[in-house]
């Protein structure tokens, strides 16, 4: 499953944001972009099952390799 992140925006103006195909930890990163993205606070949270799994090693190698790569 690709990366992808889920907005919903609501009539006024709260954001709801949805992490889909990340493991582990990693989704709590793109908080802090998308409240500079969307000038706004990230006020709650809640973590799916996948933010307990960890990565496999198979995307550690394909993230290692665009980091050198890029």
């Amino acid at each position: 499953m690709s990366k992808q992140i889920k907005l919903k925006i609501f009539p006024d103006g709260r954001v709801q944001a949805e992490t889909l195909g990340f493991r582990g930890k990693k989704c709590t990163d793109y908080i802090a972009v998308l409240e500079q993205l969307l000038d706004a606070e990230a006020i709650d949270s809640e973590r799916t099952p996948e933010y307990y799994l960890e990565e496999s090693e198979i995307e550690r190698t394909v993230e290692m390799q665009t980091v050198k790569g890029g």
